[in-house]
């Protein structure tokens, strides 16, 4: 008796496109000799297949099992469908359809070992390749302008294929099988190194490179999601210049390096801490320092027991330690400790966000950088380096962002979706759907204009992807932070209602959503000043009964608190270090002075102060630049004094007060905080 034909529709939800997806159904429906299609769509992957029962449901219950290592699938839902006229048992790729987005992108991953052993043989036509990835590996939110995933919605999109590169695009056993971000020296990105006047510099670009940083120059490398400053980490004077430059005197380093044998030269390595160094993440980690650290890397991080290690996670940060190694064949120099150490800092001067633009590089870089490692992909999505700890119960981020941004956080309840602006410190703002919480990258203290409409971008970005209209916008209580203003207009031009959620009512919350504990709690909050329900300045809180009471602790004066600060109130961003407390402190003062109302009103500075930047972008401020240079024996152009150090210090000022919010009841204000309005 003939096996009876089923034909399902089956619908996969989750992180499943730019990760290999469809490749991977593919070949499952082949081996399966199912016959249908699999499609990318704005919710997702939708897969339309026929065959015996029994296949069918065997490939339903793979689709999650065998999912390949970058999808994180949220669901699988299959319902029958009509028999359609599939040619025998043809299973085939078809063209992505639009939509309204139920799904979302994936994260930015580390280069692949397979794509690595490429970039080191001198016969493969990608050897010395600073682009190379497949579907397993490579950049995806920071060059993706939407979904569905395709190279059309990529910053990809102006490379068109060679005929090799297509071969491998449609070439079912290639693991570049439709890779959207697949290319080669021949078609794909190209290198250019620069001086300071934006004047290309004789010779390859990666020796170049590392000539200059050898010889103690800073240098600008495009990265993944925004510019690093690079330095030699092992010259003191090259370390001292680039925190003179930066003006950024005592806030560690962190140091990029090899391989974990090289970083066990300078941090105490302890069991699996090697693994956490190589996970497709790569976020740059705190691990305990060896004695001979400081001696070894001067001034990198200057009074603490801690060094932040991360490990190269884009092909071109590998060609540089490869060139360094002078540029030995296959993959085995990996595998050694190499002398190289760079200091990897991010290039964003005065507190402002990243920079990620070629000519936006080389005017807010200006008289920090000697020269400037760029390319042409275009950096879609701003996103700075991931940095974590290591704790008994795994990593501890202090900053999540590449590698784990836009990952979804389960909630444990479904709602309407919810806009969550954050706070004035280390803001990040956070956007539901349905049981999902999408946590953005690192946008910065909102203390200038740059971050402030960096922040407004963020949204913009965030809601796009995710395809949501927030039904409920939530900020912080205090009436002074841009993050409030803008919530109040965002939620004005959207009618809206808005949420004030109390600040450390919001950090435990978030806590409590984060891992899906619902039901009666107790929460101690101690993280600074932040504005009380009752309009007063608190230090901190205990809240119980659900969050229905929320109850601060008594404060001492202003410079009181300051001067004897409470062991336990002790906040994420003083990290230990003198300058960070010191900032932190001077933080609370503020916000002390903001809740007394002793601020007033003033005229919108942040346009005036945009105004007054738009002036140092313009013809004023290449004029100054140039004059202010002169000409090195090296033949770089040198950077200038204090007058050229770029617009950072034009930007910086304290937003002007917005409008005072109602305070909402305690169970819709719980909802929001889950969200993560908090800091």
């Amino acid at each position: 008796m003939a096996e009876s034909v089923v034909c399902q529709n089956i619908r996969v939800s989750g992180v499943v496109q730019g990760v290999g997806f469809r490749p991977f159904v593919w070949r499952l429906a082949r081996e399966l000799g199912l016959g249908g299609w699999v499609r990318n769509d704005s919710r997702g992957v939708e897969i339309e297949v026929c065959g015996a029962a029994e296949q069918v449901k065997s490939l339903i219950d793979r689709l999650e099992q065998e999912a390949p290592p970058l999808a994180r699938v949220s669901g699988v839902v299959a319902r029958a469908a009509a028999p359609a006229a599939h040619d025998g048992r043809e299973f085939v790729i078809i063209d992505s359809r639009s939509g309204r987005v139920g799904t979302m992108i994936g994260h930015d991953t580390a280069v692949c070992r397979d794509c690595l052993a490429e970039t080191f043989e001198p016969s493969n036509r990608r050897w010395r390749y600073a682009f190379s990835n497949c579907t397993n590996c490579g950049p995806r939110y920071t060059i993706s302008r939407g979904l569905p995933y395709d190279r059309v919605r990529t910053s990809l999109k102006p490379f068109v294929m060679c005929p090799k590169c297509q071969h491998e695009y449609r070439k079912p056993e290639d693991r570049r099988f439709h890779a959207e971000a697949n290319c080669c020296p021949k078609c794909g990105p190209q290198l250019r190194l620069v001086d300071a006047e934006g004047q290309p510099l004789p010779g390859d670009p990666l020796a170049a490179t590392l000539a200059l940083l050898r010889a103690g120059k800073i240098v600008a490398i495009k990265g993944l999601g925004g510019f690093h400053l690079a330095c030699d980490a092992r010259n003191a004077v090259a370390v001292a210049l680039l925190r003179e430059r930066k003006q950024r005197d005592e806030k560690p380093f962190v140091v990029m390096l090899a391989n974990a044998a090289s970083a066990a030269m300078f941090v105490q390595m302890g069991i699996g801490e090697p693994g956490l160094l190589t996970l497709p993440t790569r976020p740059a980690i705190l691990i305990k320092k060896r004695g001979n650290c400081d001696a070894a890397l001067p001034g990198v991080a200057p009074g603490l027991s801690w060094l932040g290690v991360m490990l190269p996670y884009t092909p071109l940060q590998f060609l540089l330690f490869h060139e360094a190694a002078n540029r030995p064949p296959g993959l085995g120099w990996l595998e050694r400790a190499q002398d190289l150490a760079l200091v990897m800092t991010s290039a964003n001067p005065g507190g402002e966000p990243l920079v990620v633009g070629n000519n936006e590089a080389l005017l807010r870089l200006y008289g920090i950088a000697d020269a400037f490692l760029t390319h042409d992909r275009d950096i879609v999505t701003r996103c700075d380096d991931s940095v974590a700890r290591i704790t008994s119960g795994g990593l501890q981020f202090i900053r999540r962002a590449r590698g784990y941004t836009p990952r979804a956080i389960k909630l444990p309840i479904s709602g309407p979706s919810v806009l969550a602006v954050g706070g004035w410190f280390k803001n990040t703002i956070c956007v539901t759907r349905g049981d999902e919480a999408f946590v953005s990258q690192h946008v910065g203290d909102l203390d200038n204009a740059a971050v402030c409409d960096f922040l407004e971008e963020n949204v913009a970005q965030m809601v796009k992807l995710l395809g949501v209209e927030p039904a409920i916008v939530a900020h912080d209580l205090h009436p002074d932070f841009h993050s409030t203003r803008f919530a109040a207009e965002f939620a004005e031009q959207r009618r809206l209602p808005l949420l004030g959620v109390q600040h450390h009512h919001a950090h435990a919350a978030a806590v409590l959503a984060e891992h899906g504990m619902q039901g009666k709690a107790l929460a101690l909050s101690l993280d600074g000043v932040g504005v009380g329900s009752d309009g007063a300045a608190w230090g901190g809180g205990t809240a119980a009964r659900r969050w229905r009471q929320l109850q601060a602790p008594r404060l001492a004066g202003a410079a009181g608190a300051s001067r004897r600060r409470p062991r336990g109130q002790r906040t994420l961003a003083d990290g230990g270090s003198g300058a960070a407390s010191t900032r932190a402190q001077q933080g609370d003062r503020r916000a002390l002075r903001g809740a007394a109302g002793g601020t007033g009103r003033r005229a919108d500075a942040r346009r005036q102060c945009q105004l007054s930047a738009d002036v140092e972008h313009g013809a004023d401020l290449r004029r100054r630049r140039r004059s202010a240079r002169d000409q090195g024996s090296d033949g770089l152009r040198r950077p200038g004094g204090d007058a050229a150090r770029g617009h950072g210090a034009a930007l910086r000022r304290r937003p002007a007060p917005g409008p005072g919010l109602e305070d909402f009841p305690g169970p819709a204000r719980s909802a929001a905080a889950a969200g993560g309005a908090g800091r």
